[in-house]
């Protein structure tokens, strides 16, 4: 995990390897991270979701959203989930609306987070 400045922002990103997350315990390790490093927005890469957390059924993805949310954290989703937004219309309705409110992001590439944290 790295904490960096971007846009005025304190983003804690982190790393593409590691075990996959998604549980409201792995959120509430995530937002301790944050608060000791006093970063605002997490950037998780999309290949350490846990594999339920792209299956809205499952609950995780709003448990650990609004956890976030709950103690006023960004979250980003970096990376590539076309496929399974391809595979499911709630889940594409579900990215769409989350990125058009604009608070939590899935950004598909690094320049495209950049540019939704401007």
């Amino acid at each position: 995990m790295q904490v960096a400045q971007i846009n005025g922002l304190a983003v804690l990103e982190l790393e593409p390897m590691g075990p996959p997350l998604g549980s409201d315990r792995d959120a509430s390790d995530i937002l301790s991270e944050a608060f000791s490093s006093d970063a605002t927005v997490i950037v998780l890469p999309a290949e350490r979701l846990d594999p339920d957390f792209l299956r809205l059924r499952s609950g995780l993805a709003g448990a650990f959203i609004q956890k976030l949310q709950n103690y006023h954290c960004r979250l980003v989703i970096l990376g590539d989930v076309s496929a399974a937004v391809a595979a499911s219309t709630a889940l594409r309705d579900f990215v769409y609306e989350t990125n058009k409110v604009g608070r939590h992001i899935f950004a598909p590439d690094r320049a495209a987070m950049l540019a939704a944290l401007s």
